[in-house]
């Protein structure tokens, strides 16, 4: 059995943790305090201490470092695409689906029509808004990006909160000039 690490980093919408293996990313999560060694929503906010880090392999702890950081440059907006390998476990439509969602671009959305299409398969809304659904690298994995026919924000495990947040992230208001 392979061994698992994990680390658990501060971002402006909470606590996330993300766990790996040798063979890449396995899982990134919103979690609760209980899940966060005892820390505080405040040190959320501030970063005031660095990330739990429980990872014994130097590979697998390097790339949990690297997800970090780029985890942090995403909430900066200075990183628009993740390049890291990604070992998500799930059946072969599931995968497919994940695989798609990361065809998505940055600053870009897409219905769950638009993307069954991308698929091959228009007829498999709700398969696919399942398989969304069960996507177990949040952001990383940008199911985010998926959103109602009408436009509207639908259905994100860690809340539409956090939904639109992630979204404003990548479709900053424009700025107009002050004259």
């Amino acid at each position: 059995m392979e061994s698992i690490a994990h680390i658990i980093v501060a971002t402006p919408l909470g606590f996330f943790k993300i766990q790996a293996s040798l063979q890449g990313l396995v899982t990134a999560a919103f979690v609760t305090e209980n899940e966060t060694e005892g820390r505080t929503e405040s040190e959320t906010k501030d970063h005031a201490e660095p990330p739990f880090l429980n990872a014994s392999a130097p590979k697998t702890r390097a790339l949990l470092q690297a997800a970090a950081g780029q985890l942090e440059q995403y909430f900066a907006g200075t990183l628009t695409e993740f390049t890291l390998p990604m070992a998500p476990e799930g059946t072969a439509f599931q995968r497919r689906v994940w695989q798609s969602l990361q065809q998505i671009p940055y600053g870009k959305t897409w219905t769950y029509a638009e993307q069954s299409k991308a698929l091959g398969n228009p007829k498999a809304i709700r398969a696919v808004a399942a398989a969304n659904g069960q996507n177990p690298l949040a952001i990383f994995i940008p199911c985010h990006r998926v959103i109602g026919a009408n436009g509207s924000l639908t259905g994100y495990a860690w809340g539409l909160e956090k939904k639109k947040a992630l979204l404003d992230i990548e479709h900053p208001p424009i700025q107009l000039p002050l004259f």
